[in-house]
């Protein structure tokens, strides 16, 4: 892997998806170590006998730390040592946060700066930060929280030394711990109908290898305080709930529309209309550079900037929406549905 070679990677966060998708795609590479911190044994002991099982030569690089974000401490003690952090601890359940606002604050921003401040300490040489659609124009306690948990990022970057801070932002990740599609599958697959918030409603769709994808983009491209983006396509979540239903054999008939959640929107947002000000297009992803001004705005009305690029606004209203056909063929590449498929296949 090069860069990657002999380096000890720690992931925060890392018994969710994301952390399972690293070490799907690192693990048999030259990487010195992989370490997974986070709060549930459970949840790391499931993850031990899994790679003991399925990558038994290499699974002694991967080191597990219980701890919290929530605690400096803990962080610091999993630190030592560490060339490259990923961030991707997070309360990410819309409706939870909505209820309990106070406990997204604690993990997403209180966690956040835990964890740089840790990095910063140790000297890692990067660190990548997770973020969401959901911190655009946030209107839910979930996408504040997560913005926050940027502005905390690039406001760190400004005084991090020697240690490089990015952040990404992507939509909707397929078939993540938590998202709709493997509910979907279930709902099928006990005769239930199928529960849908909106069906006009519009969100952005990507894999977890693409998600891995623009973190590896950031840490190889980003300078300190940037924000990346991926260009990612839509599709509506009645055209997702379909090509599911085309995939499982379930009946579209039976699509039951049960009304938006807690502080859900129709569309999402990736990049606003004032980060296109900056922003720098790169073929597949944004590249957003921190705003380094200083706190001396006196000398900005005698030097004003009046260069803006032309990007306009990239949401999952106005960029590609996918057809039924098209979300099937995106759906139908993954890993986990062709697992649930083969599955299917040896029930019947």
């Amino acid at each position: 892997m090069g860069i990657f070679t002999n380096k000890t990677l720690l992931i925060t966060g890392g018994t969710g998806s994301f952390g399972n998708a690293v070490l799907n795609r690192f693990l048999c590479t030259d990487i010195g170590e992989i370490r997974i911190f986070s709060r549930d044994e459970k949840k790391q002991d499931d993850m031990r006998h899994c790679f003991q099982a399925k990558m038994p030569k290499v699974a002694d690089k991967i080191k597990f730390y219980i701890g919290d974000v929530r605690s400096l401490e803990s962080c610091r003690g999993a630190m030592y040592g560490v060339d490259y952090v990923f961030h991707a601890a997070a309360l990410k359940q819309v409706p939870s946060c909505e209820f309990f606002p106070m406990e997204a604050v604690r993990t997403n921003v209180i966690g956040t700066d835990n964890v740089l401040t840790a990095a910063i300490e140790a000297g890692v040489e990067c660190v990548i930060c997770l973020s969401t659609d959901k911190a655009a124009y946030p209107i839910n306690a979930m996408g504040i929280s997560k913005a926050m948990e940027e502005k905390v990022a690039i406001a760190k970057s400004r005084t991090s030394g020697k240690t490089r801070i990015c952040c990404t932002r992507y939509g909707n990740v397929m078939c993540s711990r938590g998202s709709v599609i493997p509910l979907w599958i279930d709902q099928i697959g006990s005769g239930n109908p199928i529960t849908v918030t909106e069906p006009s409603m519009t969100r952005f769709i990507m894999s977890l290898e693409e998600a891995v994808d623009l973190v590896l983009f950031a840490f190889e491209h980003g300078e300190n305080g940037d924000l990346f983006i991926r260009k990612a396509p839509a599709c509506t979540i009645g055209t997702q709930a379909e090509a599911v239903c085309e995939l499982f054999g379930g009946d579209k008939k039976n699509i039951k529309v049960i009304g938006i959640r807690h502080g859900e929107k129709m569309y999402e947002t990736l990049l606003t209309n004032e980060e296109c000000a900056k922003a720098i297009d790169m073929g597949d992803f944004y590249r957003v550079p921190a705003d380094n001004r200083g706190l001396n705005y006196d000398k900005y009305f005698r030097e004003g900037d009046e260069t803006r690029n032309v990007i306009s606004e990239f949401n999952s209203s106005n960029t590609r929406l996918l057809s039924v056909e098209e979300t099937k063929e995106k759906i139908a590449a993954l890993a986990y549905i062709r697992e649930r498929l083969a599955e299917e296949k040896n029930n019947v």
